[in-house]
């Protein structure tokens, strides 16, 4: 097993269709400074996973020919695109407001609020070469929903600075984005098999909390109202609309997430 803070020995099953986790600390309040000033406290944080991205890129395409050949990722490149993986995400929680700690400059954050889980393991070699071909699906779903968080990204940010904090739809709904953008990426860093799903969470939050289930964290499972899955629904078509009139092509929105995905092509 493999999480972003600690290391593990990459196991000599198949992962199978075990799904990458992430672990965000439920909704609380946030300072309104830290709110004011999220993109400007962030830009050394980007400017850490631009050059981290080129590194990822060329890790990935050796760990691409060696999985081709070994049937699964090499130990350190598996390693290392773990980490890169967790990193990315915690900034990119940070910066769409799911948390209000600013991320480490490491791999590994034992403390921090937002945790990733991968079990990187053998893989079938016919997916692997055509995994760019694979992808393409998951990696539309992931542009748009994305794409469309950013259209309303000014409104998001007004709200969460004003409350102090975020309501509970939006949290579920931009945790439902950025895990499925992790799951995404997990897929095309050849660090699951498993293709990207539940983009709507693991079951309604109501039936959960009727039959009294705990939940390790925010996410884990994620659980979404009614009103967190139709958020998610105007996300969906918000980044329609601009993929057809906004712009050329849907994008990557929050710090450039082309690093892993489609930009960083094995």
């Amino acid at each position: 097993m493999y999480s972003d803070t600690v290391p593990a020995p990459v196991p000599s099953t198949p992962a199978g269709e075990w799904l990458p986790e992430l672990d965000i600390a439920p909704p609380g309040q946030q300072r309104r400074l830290t709110v004011l000033l999220r993109l400007l406290l962030l830009i050394p944080q980007f400017i850490v996973l631009a050059v981290l991205g080129i590194v990822t890129f060329v890790v990935a395409v050796i760990g691409w020919f060696a999985a081709l050949f070994m049937g699964r990722l090499p130990d350190w490149a598996a390693a290392y695109l773990t980490g890169y993986l967790g990193y990315w995400t915690r900034v990119s929680a940070s910066e769409w407001l799911l948390v209000d700690r600013y991320p480490p400059f490491r791999f590994d954050a034992p403390g921090y609020p937002v945790r990733v889980e991968v079990r990187p393991g053998h893989l079938n070699r016919l997916a692997v070469l055509l995994r760019i071909f694979l992808s393409i699906p998951a990696a539309i779903i992931a542009a748009l929903i994305s794409g469309g968080w950013a259209v309303a990204s000014f409104v998001i940010w007004l709200i969460v600075l004003i409350m102090g904090r975020m309501p509970e739809p939006l949290y579920e709904s931009t945790a439902a984005i950025l895990r499925y953008g992790m799951r995404f990426q997990a897929y095309w860093l050849l660090l699951s098999s498993a293709y990207p799903k539940r983009l709507f969470g693991d079951g309604p939050l109501d039936e959960y909390r009727a039959g009294g289930i705990a939940r390790a964290s925010g996410t884990r499972p994620l659980l979404m109202t009614g009103a967190g899955r139709m958020l998610l629904v105007v996300f969906i078509v918000l980044g329609v609309l601009y993929a057809a009139f906004g712009g050329s092509s849907a994008t990557w929105t929050s710090n450039d997430q082309t690093h892993t995905s489609i930009g960083t092509s094995p």
